[in-house]
């Protein structure tokens, strides 16, 4: 395993966090009585393998059902030694202070342990979220006490929302840490990177191979372009190159999902390394280029207006985005996943998809855009070829 100084913590994290949203048994928290003897010890065995690899940061949620109780669970049975684990838990940004130390204090009885080690608020997304946080005698305040009395060793956020938030969050110079979303096919986060990186603050990419890609099931045509290299290998590289960013999160659901993470690893040591991945780097963007056309693949976001200033708040953004990958590199069952997600994920995946709304109605709101009427004509054809019984997020925190 590597190890990077996470920014201003000083915390030696693995560059492969265990990522706890994927072995639990049940998404609701209540439901204690769904896990089985199998699930538990399926989920102490991923666990165990994490460790027995170097992985000693086990990351988890409130919001991730019976997670944090299953986690507990090892840790009090002292299959792992929890001194030498960097724990991490989130817990949602709540209307009161009171509320916050609540949750707090019931995460800290689930997981069996006296403290947490990387303790965030879960879900800084938009405007509300964020002044919810930061407000006085709120979340933001109710942790900075919880760190001053050794209870919360360092304070973070995670969040999915737009780069401003983030910037916003960032430059409170109140965090010592941030889980972001930020990989190869979305790149829109790196300036608030580079903010972090101004501000010594730790950097933790959530997700990069489900939200990256669903990078585990890839298409033939993903295959084939990274070559020599897996794509989960490929992402993997690609964001660890990167000084900026110190761990990325791997949602395990059994043992053996670390093993093509640690084929990343191995070759973050190899001196080629960098020229491989800036060579299927410009396979995948000569692809495109050529599939889409050069300025296209340059320029597409030029000019598209927010989502909440379209008519049926239609997220161009997204939408375009998925319409590339899946003309491009066959990702369709990835676009299909994220695309009909959208209406139902709340403040973490904003915006609607088509629906009922005109393609010719989104005119007006594209007036700034070099290619209205080519994109009127993809978000038509985008909804025909994605379109699928709509779909909400898992998670019990919206």
């Amino acid at each position: 395993m590597l190890y990077r100084r996470y920014g201003r913590t000083e915390l030696p994290i693995p560059v492969i966090t265990c990522g706890g949203m994927r072995y639990q048994a049940s998404w609701k928290s209540d439901e204690v009585d769904e896990i089985t003897d199998e699930n538990q010890a399926n989920l102490a065995a991923t666990i165990q393998r994490a460790v027995d690899l170097g992985i000693t940061h086990i990351e988890t949620a409130r919001g991730y059902g019976t997670s944090e109780i299953q986690i507990g669970r090892v840790l009090g049975s002292g299959q792992v030694d929890r001194d030498k684990i960097i724990l991490q838990t989130k817990l949602p940004p709540t209307d009161t202070g009171e509320e916050w130390l609540k949750c707090f204090e019931e995460s800290i009885e689930r997981l069996q342990t006296d403290r947490i080690d990387l303790l965030a608020v879960h879900g800084i997304n938009n405007s509300e979220t964020f002044q919810k946080t930061i407000a006085p005698g709120g979340p933001l305040d109710v942790a900075e006490q919880l760190k001053r009395q050794g209870r919360a060793k360092h304070i973070g956020f995670s969040t999915h929302g737009p780069t401003d938030i983030l910037l916003d969050a960032v430059k409170t110079g109140r965090f010592d840490y941030m889980n972001l979303h930020w990989y190869w096919i979305f790149q829109d986060n790196w300036p608030a990177i580079i903010e972090a990186r101004r501000r010594d603050m730790g950097v933790f990419i959530i997700s990069p191979c489900d939200k990256g890609g669903k990078l585990y099931e890839p298409p033939a045509k993903l295959l084939e372009l990274c070559q020599p290299l897996h794509p989960m290998v490929f992402n993997d590289c690609w964001c660890l190159l990167r000084g900026e960013v110190q761990t990325l999160s791997i949602g395990a659901s059994r043992p053996t999902d670390f093993d093509e993470h640690m084929e990343a690893v191995e070759r973050l040591g190899r001196a080629e390394t960098i020229g491989l991945v800036h060579q299927i780097e410009q396979r995948l963007n000569a692809s495109a280029a050529e599939t889409l056309g050069a300025d296209w693949w340059a320029n597409w976001q030029t000019g598209l207006p927010p989502w909440q200033a379209t008519p049926g708040q239609v997220n161009l953004r997204v939408i375009l985005m998925l319409w590339n990958l899946a003309k491009v590199f066959g990702m369709i069952d990835y676009a299909k996943m994220r695309y009909n997600l959208l209406g139902n994920g709340g403040h973490w995946f904003p915006g609607a998809r088509l629906g009922e709304t005109n393609p010719a109605d989104l005119a007006n709101a594209l007036g700034r855009s070099p290619y209205r009427d080519r994109i009127l004509d993809i978000v038509a054809e985008a909804h025909e070829m994605l379109k699928a019984e709509e779909t909400k997020r898992l998670q019990e925190d919206g």
